[in-house]
């Protein structure tokens, strides 16, 4: 028996990532590939990030828990 074929997964990718939000990426802070989720971008550290430190201001629109 031949197991069905899977369908091709979509990876999200940089160029998926508006403009903006590359801009207004905290010094050492970059995207690359989920270690949760292989088909997603998360936010890793490029050096420690001391406990407290605060990040901004941040660009974009806001939106809801449900629009995202």
């Amino acid at each position: 028996l031949q197991s069905p074929a899977e369908p091709p997964v979509a990876v999200e990718t940089l160029e998926d990532v508006p403009e903006h939000v590359l801009r207004g990426l905290p010094e050492d802070v970059r995207l690359f590939p989920s270690a949760v989720d292989k088909t997603r971008l998360g936010v890793w550290a490029t050096k420690s990030i001391l406990k407290g430190k605060k990040f901004g201001p941040f660009v974009g629109d806001k939106k809801k828990r449900s629009q995202v």
